[in-house]
């Protein structure tokens, strides 16, 4: 680990992260204001930070640096309006394939194209069994992230997709139990999934990445 390439992907996740937050999530959330572009630029930063320093310089570093102000913007609609725009989720899968085909054939990469892509169909046929089981608590725009994550995870193996996955769901069942012991939430009040799904992947990738 390269202290140089964490400090630029970290320069890159926050400055990034903080413009597509200011430009886009007004206009997503259909909200006035520029909002909280500092924490966006805080969280890219910290997201990139993780990526630099545990992916390197590794050709698919830059997919996943790519990703990163997507990841943000989505996450904040969600936590907004509880909605992942299709404008975002549908060219982010397309354009993260097309990519990792390309990274695929450089020299120094650490995964497999094949496994993105199986990983892509298996967790968004996974999130799609659970939309129709309860539609109220999975919506159509998580089955559509998931082909995303199940690319970003499949490229480095099924652990990852694995520890990936369960780090979501573990991370919006402790937000829920959270809510719920402060008395901000009860049994029946909806929560976004689409940002437990990106911190997961965040941590499956630093995990196993």
């Amino acid at each position: 680990m390269d202290a140089w390439v964490v400090g630029v992907a970290g320069a890159w996740g926050a400055a990034s992260s903080g413009v597509a937050a200011a430009l886009l999530v007004p206009r997503l959330a259909r909200e006035g204001g520029a909002g909280r572009w500092w924490v966006a630029a805080l969280v890219g930063g910290a997201a990139a930070g993780v990526i630099g320093w545990r992916v390197g310089a590794r050709p698919e570093a830059a997919v996943w640096l790519l990703l990163v102000p997507v990841a943000v913007v989505l996450a904040a609609v969600d936590l907004r309006v509880f909605r992942l725009p299709d404008v975002l989720t549908l060219p982010a899968a397309g354009g993260t394939a097309a990519l990792l085909g390309a990274a695929s054939l450089l020299p120094r990469q650490h995964g497999s194209w094949t496994h993105a892509l199986l990983g892509a169909a298996v967790l968004a046929a996974f999130y799609g069994l659970l939309f129709l089981i309860s539609p109220a608590g999975m919506g159509l725009g998580d089955v559509k992230l998931a082909l995303t994550l199940g690319l970003v995870l499949g490229w480095s193996g099924w652990r990852t997709v694995v520890t990936g996955t369960f780090a979501g769901f573990l991370a919006a069942g402790l937000v829920a139990a959270a809510l719920l012991v402060a008395r901000k939430a009860d049994r029946k009040t909806a929560l976004p999934f689409g940002p437990a799904m990106l911190f997961g992947a965040l941590v499956g990738l630093a995990l196993n990445g």
